[in-house]
């Protein structure tokens, strides 16, 4: 009896140390995890704004010069953002030039789509890209910069090119194509862009008029 309680005891202080050792082994994996996470966002993000205003066009860090989009906006026109969101400022000896907005098409075909929509100081769009979604391969992933230049349609279009009800797929009687097969999501981006535009005329002079608050460094965001 003696025997079979010593035996127990060390079976179950075997898998205690087992399941800490395990528990910290995944601890550890998962915090390296979030880690690479965290940078491969980082990149794409960067990849994504330097596609937007390219390296050259702007002397300030894309990355670290930012406005938290907070209660001082109009956040409803952006779609619905993450908490964390953050507006990114490219600059010229300290003077903001471009404008890259954080937006959420709401209403994709499978769900939600996120998009960087870049505004110049005259209003007119530097570029767009759509960062994530999960749109159907093949029909609605062609709004992915990697599918289809379907996206440069966009460029240096504004709120009065073209006039306001001519935001929108050519299906809906607008000036942007629709794919075959697929309405839905382009869409959703067209709409997203267009109310991006109207959130960037609603606080253009707050967002042009942002100082620096701290010395940026120069180069191309990455």
């Amino acid at each position: 009896m003696n025997d079979l309680l010593q035996s127990i005891r060390r079976n179950a202080i075997g898998l205690g140390l087992f399941a800490m050792v395990t528990a910290g082994a995944i601890a550890v994996a998962q915090v390296g995890t979030k880690e690479r996470i965290e940078h491969n966002i980082r990149m794409a993000q960067a990849k994504a704004l330097n596609e937007i205003v390219p390296a050259g066009s702007y002397d300030n860090d894309l990355l670290t010069d930012v406005i938290a989009v907070d209660k001082r906006f109009n956040q409803q026109l952006l779609g619905p953002l993450p908490d964390d969101a953050q507006i990114h400022l490219a600059r010229t000896n300290g003077q903001v030039n471009t404008v890259i907005l954080p937006v959420v098409a709401p209403d994709g075909y499978t769900t939600q789509i996120a998009v960087l929509v870049g505004v110049h100081a005259d209003g007119s769009i530097a570029g767009v890209r759509v960062i994530e979604h999960k749109e159907t391969p093949g029909l609605g992933d062609k709004i992915d910069r990697k599918k289809s230049d379907w996206v440069l349609g966009f460029n240096d279009k504004s709120l009065n090119n073209p006039k306001a009800e001519r935001w929108a797929v050519k299906k809906d009687g607008g000036d942007f194509d629709q794919f075959t097969g697929a309405t839905i999501t382009p869409r959703a981006v067209v709409k997203a862009v267009k109310l991006a535009l109207k959130f960037f005329e609603l606080h253009k002079n707050e967002l042009l008029g942002q100082r620096l608050t701290e010395p940026q460094h120069s180069g191309s965001g990455e």
